[in-house]
Parts: C-alpha cells; structure tokens; sequence
C-alpha cells in the first residue's frame, strides 16, 4: 500500500468510491467453498458479495465496544531485491519489537516477496499469537491500471499472484496464513473482485490513513491517527523501515493515548467477527 498514501485526500476518496461499489455491509459468514491455500484454521470471513464477488471489509462495528485494529503492510515489490541486495532495509524489527512490548494484536498485510526477502522474521510474526499474516499479493503490483504508479499484473494472474503469496508464507514457515487480502495501493474494480473469488479471501481496506508512508514528522502522522480511528475502525500503517521511518515511534504514541480513551486492540479477525 505504500505508494497510496503520498495521496491523503486521493486515498480517502479512492477508499469512499471504490468501497461503494463492493463494499456493501455483508453478516459474518463460514469460510468459503474455496479457501485460501494456506488458511488451516477457520477465521471469520464476510459472505460473498453482489454476484458472487469477492467480499470487502472496511472497518467494524460502531456500536459494539470500542475497538481498533492496526493493520501494518509489509510491503516489497517483486523487483526490489537489488535494493535489499543493497542494503535497503524492507523491514521493520524495532517497530514489531515495540508492538510486542506493548503487548498490541495486530494484523500484518504481507507480500509473499517480503516473505522470501525476510524467512526468518515472516515466520516469527506468523508463529507468535499476538499477530496475525495475510495477504498483500505476492508482487505489490497493482490489481487496476493508473494506480499510483505501481506495475500493473494482467487480469489472468491475478488469482496466481495471490496464490502464490500464500506459497511463499508456507516456505518460510508461516503455519497459518490468514484468508484475508489487501490490494496493493488500495486499488481494485469489479475485474479484480471477479478474478480473486475462486481464492476465497476477504477484501480488506481501512478507514483511517496513518499517513506514515514517506513521512519524517511523527507528530504530524500521530495526530492523523488519533483523530481518526473511531470504534472499529482499521487503521493502515507500514513495517518498512526505508519508506516508513517514522512508524514505531508512531505506534509508541498512539498506543498509550488510544487506551487512555478507552479503545482496545484488536486483530482484523476479531473486527469481521465481531
């Protein structure tokens, strides 16, 4: 997701639009007939949505308790490996290692290319209960044309480029990939619906834009947060380090200011069931 949120305003909007024309509010539903290759467990799912598509989650309840999931995607491109190779750090240890001292659940949107770049940390977070991995394809490319830039994955790859994600998690050891997608960039149409329902995954968007992607003020993306995250709401944030900086001091602010309001952290899983 990380080049959507250079665009603030153009990623509310995109978010409002596009949501509308899938993302119709669907009751919590067993998994579907066809579920994600790697998904061993049963986690919540939404129900198919209008003809059958590919359903979209963009946050939760209002009403039942006040809380929150912070969604982080890690994010790498199929052809950054000589950026890394470099030395580029696509990672993010502190930041986890914050997470987890403050004992905060989150949900991390994973590319099965960061899972290869990072086996030993992909599966660190996919084995510890705290966190949960899904899906944000195995390429970062774009599921639309004119999204932000990103390359773009034809139409008849689309469901191999997720799949294959989900391959990439199992090698590197990730025992339960959850049934859970996120469009890089946030970009996705009726086509990319249509083209993901055979994987029976949910589509999982937010409603409140950190802003951390290429940001240097903390302050600044903090004050986006706090103002923004309503109960349930989903909150899209980045671990990596080289185009996310400022993140764990983020999360370091955030955390304590959110739980003195009284909202408690959850997992998207817990958000869909709920």
């Amino acid at each position: 997701m990380i080049t959507l949120v250079r665009r603030v305003t153009a990623a509310c909007v995109l978010g409002a639009a596009l949501t509308a024309c899938a993302a119709t509010s669907h009751p919590a539903a067993p998994r579907p007939a066809h579920p994600a290759p790697s998904a061993t467990s049963a986690p919540p799912t939404l129900a198919p949505g209008p003809g059958g598509l590919t359903p979209v989650f963009k946050n939760g309840s209002r009403t039942h308790g006040r809380t929150v999931a912070l969604t982080f995607d890690a994010d790498m491109t199929a052809d950054q490996g000589a950026r890394a190779a470099a030395g580029e750090h696509f990672d993010n240890p502190g930041l986890i290692a914050a997470l987890r001292a403050l004992k905060v659940p989150a949900t991390v949107f994973m590319t099965g290319r960061w899972a290869e770049e990072y086996p030993e940390q992909a599966r660190s977070l996919g084995r510890d209960p705290l966190f949960e991995i899904a899906n944000h394809s195995y390429s970062h490319y774009a599921f639309t044309a004119d999204c932000y830039g990103l390359p773009t994955v034809s139409g008849d790859r689309m469901r191999a480029d997720v799949e294959r994600a989900y391959a990439a998690f199992r090698k590197a050891g990730v025992p339960d990939a959850r049934p859970y997608f996120r469009f890089p960039g946030g970009c996705y149409d009726r086509r990319a619906l249509k083209a993901l329902t055979p994987v029976g995954v949910t589509a999982v968007q937010w409603d409140v834009v950190s802003g951390d992607a290429f940001a240097t003020d903390a302050e600044a993306v903090s004050r986006q947060v706090l103002e923004g995250v309503r109960p349930g709401s989903v909150v899209v944030m980045h671990c990596t380090r080289s185009a996310a900086p400022t993140t764990e001091r983020v999360v370091r602010t955030v955390v304590p200011q959110l739980r003195e309001r009284g909202f408690r952290f959850v997992k998207v899983s817990e958000l869909i069931g709920s």
